[in-house]
């Protein structure tokens, strides 16, 4: 007969007021990402920003210090990141925000979190989802004169693949055999083909046969 497992009722009350707690006493993003922008260190971790992001910081926006300045907190409107526009200029990369959940507690109410359609590099995706990298200091509004400018790209089509890498262990041992011909110089590297202009017939297998006749010659 299975024992019944004993319910000890006092300790797991005691083991959800200590997660209650836990809960209670974290610090809150308004109180974990608070920047003193004076000495460029953050209060609560007292941890110093990197330099070269300084300038950023002091320029750049976060996205909810945008988001708090705007009417139902920016749902609708697009926004874009200075590193988007300069890794990628030639394509748009955004997010479509479509919910927003504010920290009310924050004193400017410029924390929370926010979720939206990614557009990256002109693909748009399928499903919302949470914004992420929103305390970094380079987001930016796109006007609403300028969103359907801004949206406009005309993809370029992608060439198709022609060639393919070998498995590891075959593309090891062709570089081998390449280097020992080549005697010790650097050996190109070794592709494979998807498409094969010859005709495998008869004919194309039996000149192969010969040829690797000639080159090993006739055993006597």
């Amino acid at each position: 007969m299975v024992k019944k497992k004993r319910i000890r009722l006092i300790a797991e009350m005691a083991r959800r007021v200590r997660v209650y707690r836990e809960l209670k006493n974290r610090p809150r993003e308004s109180e974990k990402y608070a920047l003193d922008y004076d000495t460029m260190t953050r209060p609560h971790t007292r941890k110093t920003l990197p330099v070269l992001a300084w300038q950023d910081v002091r320029r750049e926006s976060r996205l909810f210090s945008l988001l708090s300045g705007l009417r139902m907190f920016g749902v609708g409107h697009l926004f874009t990141r200075k590193s988007w526009l300069t890794e990628h200029p030639e394509a748009p990369s955004y997010w479509q925000v479509t919910k927003v959940k504010v920290d009310y507690t924050a004193e400017n109410m410029d924390h929370g979190r926010a979720w939206g359609v990614l557009t990256y590099k002109g693909k748009q995706e399928s499903e919302a989802k949470e914004i992420d990298k929103v305390m970094y200091h380079d987001w930016r509004l796109v006007p609403k004169h300028e969103e359907e400018q801004f949206k406009l790209y005309n993809p370029v089509p992608e060439p198709p693949i022609r060639y393919v890498s070998y498995p590891p262990l075959l593309r090891a041992m062709l570089l081998a055999q390449r280097q020992k011909d080549e005697l010790g110089s650097a050996a190109e590297e070794p592709t494979l083909p998807l498409k094969r202009d010859v005709l495998l017939s008869k004919e194309y297998f039996r000149s192969q046969e010969k040829k690797r006749e000639r080159q090993e010659g006739t055993a006597v």
